[in-house]
């Protein structure tokens, strides 16, 4: 607080009579029904969030202030003869600067004179709460910190107000809160869009007096531990008068007109909302707000009580299904949950599955039982329609947009297909080598003839994109005006899990250092993946992409060694990500396993590889069934090996190893010898190997628990002479020093225990992820893990952000492939690559790439099975989704236009009243229909689940029990913070 400001003297006699004054103001500015007729209590919020900012002359001179009337400095005067004028200035001044009175200059900006040759006299006036004054006490950070139970203040005061009463709310929002506006973009073709509803507008009318501010809702949710990761600042636009008004009061800085639209252009990249206040009619707005649904109380007014009218546009968006991919960026973006995946084919019986829309509140009576406490979260628990969507997306463990890129590449927009590939995989070259394919396993089109070359087609446009000198890279989205964060994140290990986190990150806004304990970068993809599968200067390419976008890796550090976390921490790291994958082999626990000549698939091939892969020779025994075992056998015989034999526990159609791997296994001369374990290693007289004998495998998994439980028969047994082992038959972690000091805790073994969701460990700033978390797998799963990881690491290093709340699940379905009807589609076979002639170096990939015609040919094989669809009963008319559609699939219509009715706040009575009947005659109308049946038979279970926990808890909403409990957890902190 500035310092001319002093201490104001008290005014009222005793504790008793403060406390009367302080509920009578607040019952004046209180939009809470019960509180406007019985009065205001102590353990209110109205009570207890002026008491925590004002003071006794405060309360006494907004008492003497009727509610949202301005007063000149002369009236003032006249309403308290008794302050002295240079005081009654100094109180006036505080204040405002406070929050509890807030100014304009005259009546400026209703009519079209120039603000320049408007009167400049200066009125005060007493604010609603919201938007207001709760809003005031949390719109500079200095204010919060002092005094945090306001941020409890604001929240309780965008809640009360409007618990019960949001289903009586008029379209248009009836002057109250905030009205959505869409992305000015998605409305200019719409001839019916009037000037109320375009950005540019109230930019037009307000240029010259524009600021922009801290978020309220976002500084202040971080002080209840909900925050959303955004960086605070100027995310909110100020207007007008209230432009001047909160820049004189060290709320806000002046910003070009430009200026705003830069940071609006941000939010859209964000996916924030933008929002213009609703309480002063359509001839005056004071706030153009970014709103990220995550945090933000004005769209959570409509979205938790699931009542549209409250805030919506006038627009819903609508999908054209012919020319939707099913790429899911829109329901990514989508703030309301209102699209997700569906399926674009019909099902056997001709029809399209039944979408079921939400019910909206004149269907039926409303209570809480409607509600949704959890809409953050509820929104993004899944991003398909129960029934399903592509099965390509669904298999893959990144849920690369498949579909959406076939249809780039087959319209020769190769740099476009990379982008819509990179958004979820930054290896798209790697993966074009050396995916499991998964997507193809479960292609559509593979119940017809043969799946879609979807790897192929990736793997021709990601070469054709590192040919090229500027890369197509996704948008960065940094959720800060200042287009950076500063925090410091460390990855320890530059793997595919930390190499794809960095990446994200880097996307973020992030400048992360990656630690690599070996002299290059890449992990298992650099030594574990021989070079005639993958070969490294593709990999070397992909990586310096992701040091271009800003990441740091530095190789030859072992971390544990050469630095510790703890010495990290002091550098200003402020969070690590642990991805150093499985570094260590299994040997099988038999006697003479560990004799001169054994060695472990990991160490074998790293050392191989390292050396330059030199000739060997003699006889090689690989034990193990996987491609791990693939690969070391493949590579022993590439080297010289004059007998390389495979042998594995399980039968031939058992092995872990792809088809694939094994039929080019057989082509490489390897004998695959299956159904055996190893029961001892044989040595010579020098103590090296000389033989293994092994025992006959008569199960491997358990069929009553599908565990790895095998069982042998020890009297079946075979000798198989060789020079030397590899066992293939497990990956360990080796932590070396790493987690010296921490206090990460384990299970099966020395692997880490983290959270499911967001990979956090016992160690609250330690995350994990790839094969160090989950065992060996595949690269793809590996980068979906570093991807999902950036986002807990980006919510973990801001300040108060909670690392669960309205978190994308990537929860996809696929719809059942035997329920299709597939009338129409072309009848070209599968495009195949096919491979090159070996020539002397057998460690060169010569599998070939597709041609640009077979890339045409294969892209059109694709059905394009999948498709989004809205539900317009959800949609908020935003047009985020718009911004994000690469193919012109997704438009707002504007279906609504009542919803820009914007009426002063003065005003809502009337409206409520009014639409109230015409709402309950509909109900009555409705009172029959499967949706009032449904909706009755949840309120009745509602009832009979809730009732004793409602008596005392303002809100639950149709929430679990976990969520009850929860809610129970935030009340006891919004008790003690009012207790202070």
């Amino acid at each position: 607080m500035p310092e001319q400001f002093k201490e104001h003297r008290s005014i009222y006699q005793n504790e008793a009579e403060r406390d009367a004054a302080v509920a009578k103001l607040g019952r004046k500015i209180t939009d809470v029904v019960a509180h406007k007729i019985g009065g205001i209590k102590t353990d209110d919020p109205e009570y207890w969030g002026l008491k925590e900012v004002l003071s006794d002359e405060m309360v006494d001179l907004a008492n003497r202030m009727k509610l949202r009337k301005f007063y000149t400095l002369e009236e003032m005067m006249q309403l308290a003869p008794d302050i002295e004028p240079a005081h009654l200035q100094e109180l006036l001044d505080q204040m405002s600067w406070v929050g509890i009175l807030e100014y304009d200059y005259g009546d400026n900006y209703s009519h079209d004179a120039p603000i320049e040759d408007a009167p400049k006299i200066k009125r005060w006036r007493v604010p609603y709460f919201v938007p207001g004054s709760a809003e005031l006490f949390n719109s500079s950070k200095d204010r919060v910190d002092k005094n945090p139970a306001v941020a409890n203040f604001f929240e309780r005061m965008t809640f009360q107000p409007l618990a019960g009463i949001t289903q009586m709310v008029p379209p248009g929002g009836d002057g109250i809160g905030m009205h959505v506006i869409p992305v000015e973009e998605a409305v200019n073709f719409q001839n019916e869009a009037v000037d109320l509803e375009r950005i540019s507008y109230w930019l037009k009318k307000y240029e010259g007096h524009i600021s922009a501010g801290i978020c309220s809702c976002r500084y202040s949710r971080t002080k209840l531990g909900e925050g959303c990761a955004d960086d605070p600042d100027d995310w909110c636009i100020q207007v007008g008068d209230m432009a001047d008004y909160t820049v004189e009061t060290g709320r806000a800085h002046y910003i070009t007109a430009d200026e705003a639209l830069d940071i609006l252009q941000k939010a859209e990249d964000n996916g924030f909302v933008h929002q213009i206040t609703n309480i002063d009619g359509e001839t005056h707005i004071f706030d153009i707000c970014n709103c990220d649904v995550k945090i933000c109380n004005a769209l959570r007014t409509s979205m938790l009580f699931n009542t549209p009218n409250l805030s919506r546009s006038s627009y819903t968006a609508k999908v054209t299904p012919e020319k939707c991919v099913a790429c899911g960026l829109c329901v990514e973006s989508c703030p309301a949950g209102a699209v997700k995946l569906g399926q674009k084919l019909c099902r056997a019986d001709g029809t399209q599955p039944n979408y079921p829309r939400a019910i909206l509140p004149d269907k039926i009576r409303w209570g809480k039982y409607a509600w949704d406490e959890n809409y953050r979260d509820t929104a993004r628990m899944s991003n398909t329609w129960p029934t399903g969507s592509s099965p390509c997306k669904a298999a893959c463990p990144a849920h690369v947009p498949v579909q959406a890129y076939l249809q780039k590449a087959k319209e020769g927009k190769y740099d476009e297909a990379i982008e819509l590939i990179r958004t979820m995989n930054p290896f798209p070259a790697v993966c074009g080598r050396i995916c499991n394919k998964r997507c193809e396993d479960a292609c559509t089109r593979g119940t017809i003839d043969a799946p879609v070359s979807i790897d192929a087609v990736k793997k021709f446009v990601a070469d054709y994109d590192l040919a090229q000198a500027q890369h197509a890279l996704p948008k960065r989205r940094v959720a800060s005006v200042k287009g950076h964060f500063d925090e410091k994140i460390a990855i320890i290990g530059a793997g595919p899990a930390g190499l794809s986190c960095a990446y994200y990150l880097a996307l973020m806004g992030y400048s992360p250092v990656v630690f690599e304990k070996h002299e290059q970068p890449g992990g298992m993809m650099m030594y574990g993946i021989p070079t005639y599968k993958l070969e490294k200067d593709v990999l070397q390419a992909e990586v310096k992409i992701i040091e271009e976008l800003g990441v740091e890796i530095r190789c030859g550090v072992e971390v544990g060694r050469d630095v510790t976390l703890e010495q990290l921490k002091e550098q200003g790291f402020a969070a690590f990500y642990l991805a150093i994958g499985c570094q260590g082999g299994r040997r099988p626990g038999v006697p003479g396993d560990d004799a001169e000549g054994t060695d472990v698939a990991v160490h074998y091939l790293e050392s191989s590889m390292a050396a330059g892969n030199p000739a060997m020779s003699g006889r090689v025994v690989v034990v193990g069934g996987g491609n791990v075992a693939v690969d070391c056998a493949r590579n022993a015989k590439r080297r010289g090996a004059d007998i390389v034999t495979m042998v594995s526990l399980e039968q031939r159609d058992e092995m872990p190893a792809t088809n694939a791997e094994i039929a080019e296994t057989l082509g490489d001369d390897v004998v695959v010898d299956n159904g055996w374990g190893p029961k001892e290693v044989l040595t010579d007289d020098a103590g090296h190997v000389s033989g293994i004998v092994f025992k006959r495998c008569t199960r491997v998994i358990d069929p009553q628990t599908g565990r790895f439980s095998p069982l042998y028969d020890e009297d079946e047994t075979k000798t198989v002479e060789c020079d030397r082992i590899v066992f293939a038959i497990g990956q360990a972690v080796e932590w070396g020093g790493l987690l010296n000091g921490r206090s990460v805790t384990f299970h099966h073994g020395n692997y880490p225990q983290a959270d499911e969701l967001t990979f956090q460990t016992a160690d609250p700033e330690i995350f994990v992820g790839g094969d160090v978390l989950t065992g060996p797998k595949f690269v793809i799963d590996a980068i979906a893990e570093g991807h999902y990881a950036a986002d807990s690491l980006n919510r973990f290093v801001q300040e108060g952000a909670s690392l669960t709340i309205g978190r994308d699940r990537h929860n996809y379905l696929a719809f059942d492939k035997d329920d299709l009807l597939v009338d129409n589609y072309d009848n070209a076979g599968r495009q195949e690559e096919g491979m090159d002639p070996e020539g002397a170096d057998r460690f060169r990939d010569v599998h070939r790439t597709l041609t640009e015609e077979q890339v045409h040919a294969e892209c059109s094989r694709c059905l394009s099975c999948g498709a989004s669809v809205v539900d317009p009963n959800k949609c908020i008319g935003c047009g985020i989704c718009t911004t994000r559609c690469k193919f012109d699939a997704i438009h707002l219509y504007r279906d609504h236009p009542e919803m820009t009715d914007m009426r002063r706040a003065e005003d809502k009575v009337g409206g409520l009243m009014g639409y109230q009947l015409k709402r309950a005659m509909k109900i009555v109308g409705n009172a029959g229909s499967e949706d009032a049946k449904a909706m009755r038979a949840k309120r009745k279970e509602y009832e009979r689940t809730h009732r004793e926990f409602d008596k005392t808890h303002p809100y639950t909403g149709n929430a679990s029990a976990e969520t009850v409990e929860e809610t129970r957890r935030r009340e006891e902190a919004r008790k003690s913070w009012g207790s202070r």
